[in-house]
């Protein structure tokens, strides 16, 4: 049993055992490995092709050692196996052809096992990739939040504002019920592909409402988790603890995620302190690998001493060290090795 299933499972570390680590888009444009695959292949057949996609997870693995891969794709492949027409800009980021305008656009969307084939190089990419991690290593799978999901699907693209997303929040309840079925067979492909985990990544959450996640965002995670659970783990970009709390984290209610993945602005040590039936993921500021490196050298040794001070000393059972975010393109790549090191180094010492 690798480190990130002992977290997952709840099982007490080992002496001397540094917490597991991984990021967010750890395969990614501020690595040499991807860049070079870059050169050679787009995005999307990076994607498409498990080979390619094994090869790109794989990348940081060998170079920096993670404890966990984590399949190289997209949260937005689910639409476009709608139909939708996903492409990449390098400029703009992630696009579709078409967007959801109204009731019959949603009405008329394919049915869940015609898009099944279309999401099947997913669970073959885990698949490859699984043969060639170690077993000491972890495999992690993802899909998008519904919230998320949905701004893309009804905006065409991540515009910044949510203005034009608002107007149209009466599509969202029949657009979830069209999504769930969708969603509930992607994560069914991946954890069938070996994924011992897999995260429901919410990035703009944290833009919506409290009513609106209480009555259609919260129902519609809480039945992904009663569907598989403690196989998921559930990230929110800029929530409100509050939002963590509706789904049974914190509340002392039995909760059938495996664990949650919090952003540099949430209090981690107070949340690693309490001990939890659940992981807890994250949550070094992705923007402070940029700093010059005494800089960097200083604050993240602050960030580690105030958790193992909060933790009474020791390296928190449940915790899978990580960023609050993705990797950003152009971060220093010694600046990423130099922090897996360090964090082992200092809790494998236990000082």
């Amino acid at each position: 049993m690798n480190s990130i299933q002992r977290v997952l499972s709840n099982q007490a570390k080992m002496p001397g055992e540094a917490p597991p680590i991984w990021f967010m888009r750890q395969a990614g444009r501020y690595h040499q490995h991807y860049q070079k695959l870059r050169a050679q292949y787009s995005f999307l057949e990076l994607c498409r092709q498990p080979e390619l996609a094994a090869e790109v997870a794989m990348g940081p693995i060998e170079d920096f050692d993670f404890d966990a891969a984590i399949l190289f794709s997209d949260i937005l492949f689910p639409l476009d196996a709608w139909g939708l027409g996903l492409h990449f800009s390098e400029a703009k980021g992630p696009q579709f052809e078409r967007s959801l305008n109204s009731l019959e656009d949603i009405k008329n969307v394919p049915p869940v096992f015609d898009c099944l084939p279309k999401l099947e190089f997913q669970k073959k990419a885990l698949q490859i990739t699984r043969q060639r991690l170690h077993p000491d290593k972890g495999l992690l799978g993802f899909v998008g939040g519904p919230f998320t999901l949905f701004s893309y699907a009804v905006g065409g693209r991540h515009e910044g504002s949510f203005v034009g997303v608002k107007q149209k929040m009466a599509m969202l309840s029949p657009f979830l019920e069209r999504l769930l079925p969708l969603i509930k067979e992607n994560i069914r492909l991946q954890i069938e592909g070996g994924a011992d985990c897999v995260m429901v990544f919410e990035s703009s959450v944290g833009e919506l409402d409290f009513i609106n996640y209480d009555k259609e965002i919260a129902p519609f995670l809480e039945e992904l988790a009663r569907s598989f659970p403690k196989k998921l783990g559930f990230y929110a970009r800029g929530a409100h603890p509050q939002y963590f709390n509706r789904l049974g984290f914190m509340s002392g209610q039995n909760t059938n995620w495996a664990g949650m993945g919090v952003d540099h602005r949430y209090p981690l040590s107070q949340l690693l302190k309490t001990k939890s039936p659940f992981f807890v993921q994250g949550n070094f500021d992705q923007n402070l690998l940029f700093l010059p490196t005494g800089e960097f050298r200083q604050y993240l040794k602050s960030w580690i001493s105030e958790i193992y001070e909060s933790c009474l000393g020791q390296a928190p059972a449940n915790w899978i060290c990580g960023l609050g975010h993705g990797v950003l393109p152009k971060t220093p790549e010694s600046h990423v090795r130099e922090f897996v090191l360090a964090v082992r180094e200092f809790f494998g010492k236990g000082a």
